[in-house]
């Protein structure tokens, strides 16, 4: 076990994806049905183990194209800003990306995943198994956002 006395992170392995520049990626990931891929840095391959038995898992990436940050955004979303805080913008002071993604098949220490929606060459950062009984959250507000959302 390698135990970390700074604050500085290390990539575990980079996404690759469809998406060459920030305007081609999708919104959000959810709902696509292209393949990518998780590379995960083969000193790191051991930590997969048994994550097959999962069908979601979520990734923790860093937004490396980001380009700076404002506290108050416009999002694509609607027409007048928002805080930051309160939107899903990739420009932030710490740039991180979270993506639930759907895990079609591992073989060896790449994952194939649907559902994402970070550019080729992102900085993968962390893995974590999705669990419904922990992720899910029941009377949840969606604030500004709740008369643009789809229903599902």
């Amino acid at each position: 076990m390698e135990e970390r006395q700074n604050q500085e992170f290390s990539p575990i392995g980079v996404i690759h994806s469809p998406y060459e520049r920030r305007g081609q990626a999708p919104r959000q990931g959810r709902g696509r049905e292209e393949i990518c891929q998780v590379e995960v840095f083969g000193e790191f391959e051991e930590g997969l183990k048994d994550i097959e038995g999962f069908s979601h898992v979520i990734l923790i990436y860093w937004f490396h194209k980001s380009k700076g940050y404002s506290l108050s955004v416009i999002p694509s979303w609607d027409a007048k800003p928002h805080g930051l805080f309160a939107t899903r913008s990739p420009d932030r002071p710490n740039p991180l990306g979270l993506s639930v993604v759907e895990l079609v098949a591992r073989e060896g220490n790449i994952l194939r995943v649907k559902g994402l929606d970070a550019i080729d060459g992102t900085p993968l950062l962390d893995i974590k198994p999705y669990v419904p009984q922990i992720d899910e959250q029941d009377n949840v507000r969606v604030g500004w956002l709740k008369d643009r959302l789809r229903r599902g």
